[in-house]
């Protein structure tokens, strides 16, 4: 229970649907910025039980921001949540709920640029020989989890994306998934003969048997037939990843990471690497480049006499 009179319940659905409809939020940002609102207000009521929202102001944002740090929140979600709280302090602004917007003037302190783990080269193939290997008796279940990882490593989408394609969005005869991804962006994105097989085998074996009138025509189903949900396919990513021995755990978005890292590794072009992965900036991409450099280091420590 938040504790949050009715006219403040009232405003955070209203920002939530501003967030939907005005900014193309993603369902999962706008949980995330809402859920930080309703954080904001409540410190808000806990100061003064009869405060409103037009006290919001910079001496709330920093003592808000204090309260999270002292309880261990990680410089990420610090900044993570900055970022979410100016574009509250803004709406509210916007709609003249404050007559000063505090937000610009909110110090935000700077994450840490943590490098992903990802797969070598060799777990990749023994996740991808696992999750074939499972599927040759042509279990419908078996086949979707193939498809799954196939695909996340073979075209570093995000697993929203893979659960969110229709048939109709695979283009085998060129190899290609068309992928609506952040901010109703819409990519083509290759992959290759591996993927194309594990998608023909669910295709002729797999959904033609789970398949009901529910279905649609989404591409992944679950057990039910209705679109697999992407807590599904991250349970299926976990499984197939902690049978490697030696693999870092990891789910889904670790394919993501491992897709693009491999790509870099075998000379692909770092802009061709941002087309694919969808990203609005080359500085979001560039990560990579320095996981590539880390994995390299660490592999001319181990090998070269004179490291």
């Amino acid at each position: 229970m938040s504790g949050l009179p009715e006219d403040l319940e009232g405003l955070l659905v209203e920002y939530g649907r501003h967030l939907r409809l005005g900014r193309n939020r993603s369902e999962h940002t706008v949980r995330a910025y809402v859920g930080d609102a309703r954080s904001l207000l409540e410190h808000l009521v806990e100061r003064a039980a009869d405060s409103g929202v037009g006290e919001v102001d910079l001496a709330l944002l920093r003592s808000w921001l204090a309260v999270l740090a002292a309880g261990g929140a990680a410089r990420t979600t610090m900044a993570r949540r900055t970022s979410s709280a100016r574009t509250f302090t803004a709406w509210l602004t916007h709609t003249g709920r404050l007559s000063v917007d505090p937000g610009p003037r909110l110090g935000s302190p700077k994450a840490h640029r943590v490098l992903p783990a990802v797969l070598g080269r060799d777990q990749a193939r023994a996740a991808m020989d696992a999750a074939e290997s499972g599927a040759a008796q042509h279990d419908p279940m078996a086949l979707r989890d193939r498809l799954i990882v196939e695909m996340l490593y073979a075209t570093g989408i995000r697993v929203s994306e893979l659960v969110g394609l229709d048939i109709e969005d695979v283009d085998r005869e060129r190899r290609l998934v068309r992928v609506l991804g952040k901010g109703n962006r819409e990519r083509a994105v290759p992959f290759g003969g591996p993927a194309d097989q594990a998608l023909d085998a669910w295709l002729r074996f797999g959904r033609a048997a789970l398949a009901t009138p529910e279905s649609g025509r989404a591409l992944l189903l679950g057990r039910r037939g209705r679109r697999l949900d992407p807590r599904q396919a991250r349970t299926v990513v976990h499984e197939v990843i902690s049978a490697i021995p030696g693999a870092p755990d990891m789910g889904p978005h670790g394919f993501r990471h491992t897709a693009a890292t491999h790509l870099l590794e075998g000379g692909a072009d770092l802009r061709v690497v941002q087309e694919i992965l969808g990203h609005a900036s080359l500085a979001t991409t560039q990560l990579y480049t320095h996981v590539s450099i880390d994995r390299l280091k660490k592999v001319h420590d181990q090998a070269h006499p004179r490291a």
